[in-house]
């Protein structure tokens, strides 16, 4: 049986450059690999691209080191836990797409040795893990549960969150039998202050998605009260404000342009599409879903009220999905931008984590926020609350739309 100290994470994301930093830190050597070279070799230079991760952190935890993939085989052999956090987003059907996991599985089928614990964390619908992993790693010859070990723990990394390192945050872990359990139990027990088993890998899959389903139900519920709210003429976040002040049952989502990221708009679509597949749907759900794809519409609306007939100027304050990330995955405003481009607006935009990104194959680049960016501009539409902008400074625009009350606080 192996006993080797040694970890491979496959996928160096949002997810598993933290994780893989966080292990090393624990003791282990950690190799992290990935197939995006030009990542590694920021790593190389210890160099981050997540807001997380400092570069400090990169160049101080000498136990880690990154590999493009290929390059890495011999030392992945060596391995005794192999964690895959590889992306699992949704294609244009909103259906999961499953082929970064699958590659992945593929890969560990080929490359797997006799006594590897592997551990899946990417988020995914319930039963992904019996149905889609396992028939791809038993091709190995090997048998789980004896000649290596299948687990499953969801990630539950919360990017720019300064209030829970990911230590601190409770790790569910499953296992496909009662060994496999002990395996994850026993490396996670040493790794996170909290583990949390759960009596087979579908409910561990099924824990994150509604972690975030009730996410997606809870921020489309104050999305749309807030617009009902503007058309009663009653300032909604002076009533999230009062409601807030009760102590109990009460918890405060407040409205913004519409969810982003890799996770609410993603995980309930998960389940939608894993109800069908059972003859089954869920009308909460694909409701809070339909609200949040109305936000886009909302929100040009409200810079069209503001317009003059010939006023086509409008600044963008904030690209990334939430606050003082990097991240565009799924985020409201490249809809809510492509839309205003589509009506003819000029559109620029200031973010002071994304320098560029991609709409319908043309590149915008960020401009820098300065007084005569702001007071050119016809109108300044607000759409992520970074914390590191100059507020004052966009407060001098003449017309504002704030999506998210940022010029409140």
């Amino acid at each position: 049986m192996m006993k080797t100290k040694k970890v491979a994470v496959l996928g160096l994301g949002y997810v598993g450059l933290p994780l893989a930093l966080l292990v090393a830190k624990k003791g282990f050597d950690v190799i992290g690999l990935d197939v995006d070279r030009s990542k590694v070799n920021l790593l190389h230079q210890g160099k981050s691209y997540i807001p997380d991760v400092s570069n400090e952190e990169i160049k101080r935890e000498k136990k880690f080191k990154a590999q493009c993939l290929q390059d890495g085989i011999e030392e992945f052999k060596q391995c005794e836990y192999v964690i895959v956090t590889v992306p699992t987003p949704i294609n244009d059907q909103h259906e999961p797409d499953l082929t970064a996991m699958i590659k992945a599985s593929e890969f560990l089928q080929k490359e797997m040795v006799a006594g590897q614990t592997v551990i899946y964390e990417s988020s995914t619908y319930p039963g992904t893990l019996e149905e889609i992993v396992l028939p791809i790693l038993l091709k190995s010859k090997l048998q789980v549960g004896s000649d290596f070990y299948l687990a499953y723990s969801p990630e539950r990394v919360d990017p720019a969150n300064t209030h829970y390192h990911i230590e601190q945050i409770p790790k569910v872990i499953s296992g496909y039998t009662e060994s496999c359990l002990q395996k994850i139990s026993e490396f996670y027990g040493s790794i996170f202050q909290k583990v949390v088993p759960v009596s087979s890998p579908n409910v561990a899959e099924m824990c994150k998605l509604f972690e975030n389903i009730q996410r997606l139900v809870n921020i489309s519920l104050v999305n749309e009260t807030n617009v009902l709210c503007e058309q009663l003429n009653i300032d909604f976040y002076e009533v999230l404000e009062a409601a807030a002040t009760k102590p109990f049952g009460f918890t405060p989502y407040y409205p913004g342009p519409g969810i982003g990221g890799h996770c609410i708009p993603v995980d309930p679509l998960y389940f939608v599409w894993k109800l069908k597949q059972a003859g089954l749907k869920s009308e909460l759900i694909q409701a809070a879903h339909e609200i949040n794809e109305q936000m886009t519409e909302h929100v040009v609306t409200l810079v069209e009220k503001q317009l003059d007939k010939n006023e086509k100027n409008v600044l963008v304050i904030g690209i990334a999905y939430k606050r003082d990330v990097n991240d565009v995955r799924e985020s409201p405003a490249l809809p809510i931008c492509n839309e205003l481009i589509t009506r003819g607006y000029n559109l620029s935009y200031h973010d002071p984590y994304i320098d560029t990104f991609t709409l319908n194959g043309c590149n915008i680049q960020s401009v820098e926020l300065t007084k005569q960016a702001v007071q050119t501009a016809n109108v300044v539409l607000i759409l992520t609350d970074h914390q590191n902008i100059d507020w004052s400074l966009v407060k001098t625009a003449a017309k504002i739309v704030d999506t998210r009350g940022v010029l409140r606080r």
